[in-house]
């Protein structure tokens, strides 16, 4: 009877000492992980991941043939779904952080004890089972398979809205008609506006600039340029974003801070579709598809008459909104996994285990900045972890400032909390108190402490409620 192999593709282990291959393949196979292949000769080494598909690859650092760093950038760069562990006999710190820089998943010492060497590799098989249910989840939740998939790579995303998403863009990406990006700050609108780009097939190059803040005659000389002798100081003619983009997008973030003169710039171009450069007689044909985006509401600028009802119409060509991170919650496991591998690797550590109430915790937090303020929060805490499990109190903190931030934009008028509704009857205290207690605990998946830390009681006051709750049932 043929014994069944675990994991179902190899995992390979590379060294050139063949001690250290049998060493390492017994205490694997004690552990029930019996599916390894080893190779002894690193010229091979590429030949295999070419032939097969390897669960993980433990590479040795230092070796006769190719060296270890030479095969971990080629992996990283060929296989980089391929999570790579570095084995290395001195442990030299800058060589570590070198190669974690490069893209290594972990690191080992050749002297490791047996529990840490299983675990290490057990942690690098779930990181890569993680991202291969992503990539099946994104299968199964699309009803027709994306025709460039490619576009989207760098969306971290497991939710079903998101790829209804992608594929209104993959149908609109071919027009060169302008398309409008919104969303709240931090939800990744230059990254959409890119995939768009990328999934037109556009020749010509994406172009990105942050118009907030300039001004009509900066505004009109970074997009259309100038001839020389066109002001003062303009000694040679200058191309404009227009011409560097041409045939491909222009990207314009913020557009919702755009000044009045500027918008009505904009608003010929989009409709004459020629625009001058500065100092020039003849105009210039544009080439370019204009994507714009904002995290403004521009309908409610336009009734301040801080926005150009015209401009927005012709901006609105095609619309692109999306969605934010509160309303995709299934993304935090993803955007954890790949925040946290990101920051270790850009610091030259292992990744870190996060604490097992840490989903729950960033599950009851409404994340005003988004995915951009989720990747801060988490670079911050990799970059102040020394040892051990990440320090929840760090993430708390993180919280306890975006939500006073939070709360200080909505008094401003920035945001506005929906309110609480009820029907014809009102609650007494002591319902309202009990549904209170009862959402806390469903948020929590019924984590006392945490449940009594959102209804601000210390966890003794929340036992004692429903303590008595439970006994006024008997």
């Amino acid at each position: 009877m043929t014994s069944i192999k675990n994991p179902p593709h190899p995992i390979l282990i590379v060294d050139d000492h063949p001690v250290i291959l049998a060493t390492f393949q017994k205490v694997l196979g004690k552990e029930g992980l019996n599916n390894v292949v080893t190779c002894q000769d690193s010229h091979q080494v590429m030949a295999l991941m070419a032939a097969e598909d390897f669960e993980i690859v433990l590479l040795d650092l230092n070796m006769p043939q190719v060296d270890g760093e030479t095969l971990l950038s080629q992996i990283h760069v060929e296989y980089p779904e391929v999570p790579v562990i570095i084995i290395t006999a001195d442990e030299d710190v800058k060589t570590v952080v070198r190669c974690m820089k490069q893209g290594a998943h972990d690191y080992l010492n050749k002297e490791v004890g047996i529990e840490l060497l299983v675990s290490t590799v057990h942690r690098a098989l779930e990181y890569r089972s993680l991202n291969r249910e992503n990539m099946a989840r994104q299968r199964n939740l699309r009803p027709e398979a994306l025709r460039h998939p490619e576009a989207f790579r760098h969306i971290i995303t497991q939710n079903a809205v998101m790829f209804a998403l992608f594929e209104y863009i993959e149908t609109i990406s071919h027009s060169r008609l302008p398309m409008l990006v919104t969303g709240e700050t931090g939800v990744g609108k230059e990254l959409i506006a890119r995939a768009i780009h990328q999934a037109s097939g556009m020749e010509g190059k994406f172009v990105a600039v942050n118009v907030a803040g300039l001004d009509e005659h900066l505004f009109a000389d970074t997009l259309f340029g100038h001839v020389r002798g066109a002001f003062t100081g303009a000694g040679h003619a200058r191309s404009g974003l227009l011409e560097k983009a041409i045939r491909g997008t222009l990207f314009l973030d913020e557009i919702g801070e755009l000044s009045p003169n500027s918008q009505l710039k904009l608003l010929r171009l989009l409709q004459e579709g020629e625009y001058f450069p500065l100092g020039a007689d003849a105009p210039k044909k544009s080439l370019t598809r204009i994507v714009a985006a904002t995290n403004r509401d521009l309908m409610d600028a336009v009734q301040t008459k801080g926005f150009r009802k015209d401009l927005l119409f012709r901006l609105k060509k095609h619309h692109v909104f999306v969605p934010p991170l509160r309303e995709r919650k299934e993304d935090l496991p993803l955007l954890l996994e790949h925040f946290l591998h990101l920051a270790a690797q850009e610091s030259g550590k292992k990744p870190p285990w996060p604490p097992k109430e840490l989903l729950t915790l960033l599950e009851n937090y409404a994340f005003p900045g988004n995915v951009r303020e989720f990747q801060g929060m988490v670079y911050d805490v990799v970059a102040r972890h020394r040892r051990g499990v990440l320090s929840l109190e760090v993430f708390k903190d993180h919280i306890k400032a975006g939500e006073s931030q939070w709360e200080q934009d909505s008094h401003a008028g920035i945001r506005n909390y929906e309110p609480m509704r009820f029907g014809d009857r009102l609650p007494t205290i002591k319902e309202a108190t009990a549904f209170l207690v009862e959402e806390a605990l469903r948020r929590t998946r019924h984590n006392r402490s945490q449940a009594a830390e959102m209804l601000g009681v210390t966890p003794q006051a929340l036992c004692k409620r429903l303590k008595n709750r439970n006994l006024s049932r008997k």
